[in-house]
């Protein structure tokens, strides 16, 4: 939790729906001696309210979006203690646990007429969308014709975080991925909601190592013809699992679904097939890229 603390005060929020229907969200997880943890938050807790805002029907990640900011400034938080417990304002100190996964650099072509920024993202933590942003737009403003986006040993990460990565480079109304499983609530399309960060022809590395979030990025960017994939056929992880504590404060982890890909391919166990198995001729690898770009969704390549 630490890794991929997402709240940056030390908690993992989950969606309860009471007997109304209704959304609560209440702390699954809390990092021992975090911020959050010190100030008096406990596993089990219900969240009310961030800085005064009623976070009732809110969804997880925007809350968490919320308790988000500067590291070592404060966030207050109004917490039910229990069911029938006292409810408390707490004022919580965020710290930074999660580090940058971005690495990124300017490549000029052999010609020296063309640059490509490279991005290397090593895993979907909680700072993985906002120090992307950053990256490319640096990149871009040094000229970046191209990118190539890199995603091997990328295990995976938050899957929030690699829907929102994935969001960045779609158009709004397109499918990032679908969720199946037998609990309707599990069965779901998830659509791009904003304006792409850029619109360059992208390549997207893999390997036998690009796991979950990354291969959900990978298939997003793909099947929406914004980038072609080079590498090895990815590892095949896309199951959606819950965990559910039992009365003697032990749990349980049970899959509820799966992933499937805007083209209607389950990634579990499969994997994603890549474009090239290695990088050919430069010019040829952008070409294509290009093609993908220009190319209306559902024409036919061939």
């Amino acid at each position: 939790m630490a890794r991929y603390d997402v709240s940056g005060i030390g908690i993992n929020l989950r969606e309860i729906p009471d007997n109304n229907g209704a959304v609560r969200l209440k702390v699954l997880g809390i990092i021992l001696d975090g911020p959050a943890h010190s100030a008096g938050v406990r596993q089990g807790d219900e969240l009310l309210s961030v800085n005064g805002v009623d976070v009732k029907g809110k969804s997880a990640f925007d809350v968490s979006t919320m308790l988000q900011g500067p590291k070592e400034t404060f966030v207050t938080i109004e917490v039910k203690h229990g069911t029938c417990g006292p409810t408390q304002s707490i004022k919580v100190q965020r710290q930074s646990i999660a580090r940058t996964p971005i690495f990124y650099r300017l490549e000029k072509m052999e010609n020296g007429n063309v640059s490509v920024g490279y991005i290397h993202i090593k895993e979907f933590n909680a700072l993985a969308r906002k120090d992307l942003i950053t990256a490319l737009r640096r990149l871009q403003e040094s000229g970046a014709s191209y990118f190539v986006l890199d995603l091997k040993d990328n295990l995976g990460g938050l899957v929030q975080t690699g829907i929102e990565v994935a969001n960045l480079f779609l158009t709004r109304g397109e499918t990032v991925i679908y969720t199946v499983g037998r609990d309707p609530q599990v069965q779901k399309r998830i659509i791009a909601d904003t304006a792409p960060v850029i619109t360059n022809p992208v390549i997207v590395l893999v390997n036998n190592r690009t796991a979950s979030a990354s291969e959900i990025v990978a298939s997003a960017l793909h099947d929406n013809c914004k980038a072609v994939i080079v590498g090895e056929r990815t590892f095949g992880k896309g199951l959606i699992q819950s965990v559910f504590e039992l009365h003697d404060r032990s749990g349980v982890v049970v899959t509820i679904g799966k992933y499937v890909t805007p083209n209607h391919k389950d990634i579990n166990g499969n994997g994603i097939e890549p474009d090239f198995p290695r990088l050919p001729g430069m010019s040829s690898l952008l070409g294509t890229a290009m093609f993908f770009i220009l190319v209306p969704i559902g024409a036919e390549a061939i």
